[in-house]
C-alpha cells in the first residue's frame, strides 16, 4: 500500500467492523473505512471506494459505491 496521504482508489467487500465499516480488500486484507455517510445498502458486497490513506490500513473515504 502507499504512503500516508496518498489516494486510495480500491475495490473490495465492504464489511461490518466493530461499530463501524471496513473494505476486505485484496489478499483479504482489512482496510478501516472513516466515513461521512453509513452505506448499509452496500453491506457483503463488491463495492469501490475512493478517499485518501490517513494511517495504517485506515482510509478516510470520499465515497462508497457499487463495483
Amino acid at each position: 500500500m502507499s504512503s500516508v496521504g496518498s489516494p486510495v482508489d480500491m475495490t473490495g467487500t465492504l464489511v461490518r467492523d466493530a461499530g463501524g465499516f471496513a473494505l476486505r480488500g485484496p489478499r483479504g486484507v482489512l482496510f478501516h473505512l472513516q466515513l461521512h455517510r453509513v452505506p448499509v445498502d452496500h453491506v457483503e458486497k463488491r463495492v469501490r471506494v475512493v478517499g485518501m490513506l490517513i494511517g495504517d490500513h485506515l482510509i478516510e473515504a470520499e465515497g462508497v459505491a457499487p463495483a
